[in-house]
């Protein structure tokens, strides 16, 4: 919190507001009165105050109509109601709207007081909890996301770029082996160095090794002329071999006196070279059931992975999908032209179920075809292409919404002691509904097809 506290006072008795002014002068405060809730609104939208001392009895509307506005908007002020009509069930109702605490008219200078130096207390801790996690990246060189799973390859990342150790990146395919790879060179001493990517699956066998190494001029049909491989060209930098489980064995074997010694020979030429590389190496099978199965040499797999970072898959990543989505969104539509600017919850809750085969690069296909093919501000589920476009109907969605849905419900109950009572199921799909869209009830409201206000009152009588 840089410098003074903001605090908002809604009260419409002139007499009382100059009474609660008196009351905090001598504290460290910034003090705004307003009369009205219309003009509360509007400053607190404006401002965002850091503590509103909110009257529930105003002359245009009820305090509480402000509180359930403020909890819907997502605004971090905090509240402290003041009234003249308490109660334990308005105290209980205000609390569940939002409030931090909660006033009983009259009071004297020292309860004011008290309660707001507390609650400001709490929302400053807030605010340095707040700030820490926000050190917690959701991008990081050519990465997207927050997730805890990310956070912790960001981590291992950075311990492991300062050192020249062998990293062995394992990962679905489309999780980003590469971009893992090339934020290992940024992040380290050589990033001003080369970094050389070798995708050892897209490179005919008999000509692997001469990427790899390079070959003289005459060494097989087609060599008429000197040239340098993937290891020369990394010199002093890093050398990324993707997928290298393709490797042929007999090719292993000289990758691994390369990887010891730093020397290789080019393909038939008889003069050494010696160079320094760091090595990263990535794959999408699992290593060990390679070296299992006698595809993959021991001794090499035990060399390469001395320091192992596993991807994981875009459907373990929770709000990273979205995330990624948008960055998405946002660039190819500038790319192409078009007016998308975000997604239908049902869209979302499409991406969030939808277990992402082809994880990152199969998501980032999927914004591209939407974008190239259709034009609007909001991606809908008519743009999306096979399999998303059918991939949940609106039974579906009723499931999800109310995945505890009975017998009853689906019409095929025989005893009516089954029957569950219509406020019961009403409260439990509206539950579930909001659980679903983690806690974000407008979003819940859109999938309900009814307003955040019906939901408010709902959760208010319950």
């Amino acid at each position: 919190m840089k410098g003074l506290p903001k605090v908002l006072l809604v009260e419409d008795t002139t007499s009382l507001a100059l009474v609660y002014r008196e009351y905090l002068k001598d504290e460290p405060l910034e003090l705004t009165h307003v009369v009205t809730g219309k003009a509360a609104m509007e400053i607190i939208a404006a401002a965002q105050p850091h503590l509103v001392l909110l009257d529930l009895k105003l002359p245009d509307m009820d305090g509480q109509e402000i509180l359930l506005w403020m909890q819907a908007e997502g605004f971090p002020t905090a509240v402290v109601v003041i009234t003249a009509h308490g109660s334990v069930d308005v105290a209980v109702d205000v609390m569940r709207a939002g409030a931090q605490d909660f006033l009983e008219k009259p009071f004297d200078a020292a309860r004011l007081r008290t309660t707001v130096r507390n609650v400001l207390k709490q929302v400053r801790l807030e605010g340095q909890v707040d700030d820490l996690l926000r050190l917690e990246r959701d991008r990081y060189h050519g990465f997207i996301g927050a997730s805890l799973p990310m956070q912790a390859v960001y981590r291992i990342i950075d311990a492991a770029a300062p050192s020249k150790a062998t990293v062995f990146i394992t990962g679905e395919s489309g999780t980003g082996k590469e971009v893992c790879a090339e934020a290992i060179h940024k992040q380290g001493p050589r990033a001003n160095k080369p970094f050389i990517a070798l995708n050892c699956g897209a490179i005919p066998h008999d000509l692997m090794e001469s990427e790899i190494f390079g070959h003289v001029k005459g060494a097989f049909t087609g060599a008429y002329s000197e040239r340098d491989g993937a290891a020369s060209q990394a010199d002093g930098g890093t050398l990324f071999l993707d997928e290298i489980g393709e490797m042929d064995l007999d090719l292993q074997t000289k990758l691994l006196r390369f990887v010891q010694t730093g020397r290789f020979t080019k393909v038939g030429g008889g003069k050494e070279k010696v160079v320094d590389v760091r090595f990263i190496c990535a794959t999408n099978r699992d290593p060990l059931a390679e070296v299992a199965a006698g595809r993959f040499r021991e001794d090499l797999f035990y060399r390469l992975h001395v320091v192992p970072i596993h991807l994981p898959p875009l459907r373990d990543r929770g709000d990273d999908i979205m995330a990624i989505a948008r960055h998405f969104l946002m660039s190819y539509g500038g790319e192409e032209g078009k007016g998308f600017r975000a997604f239908s919850p049902e869209v979302e809750v499409i991406f969030r179920k939808y277990l992402w085969p082809g994880n990152v690069r199969q998501l980032q296909n999927v914004i591209r075809n939407v974008v190239v093919l259709h034009d609007g501000d909001q991606v809908g589920r008519v743009h999306l292409p096979p399999p998303l476009d059918a991939f949940l109907n609106e039974a579906d969605l009723i499931r999800i919404a109310a995945p505890g849905q009975t017998a009853s419900a689906q019409g095929i109950a025989t005893r009516p002691d089954a029957i569950i009572p219509l406020a019961q199921v009403e409260r439990e799909t509206i539950e579930r509904a909001i659980a679903l869209c983690n806690g974000n009830i407008p979003k819940a409201a859109a999938l309900l097809e009814v307003s955040p206000s019906t939901i408010y009152r709902k959760k208010q009588s319950w």
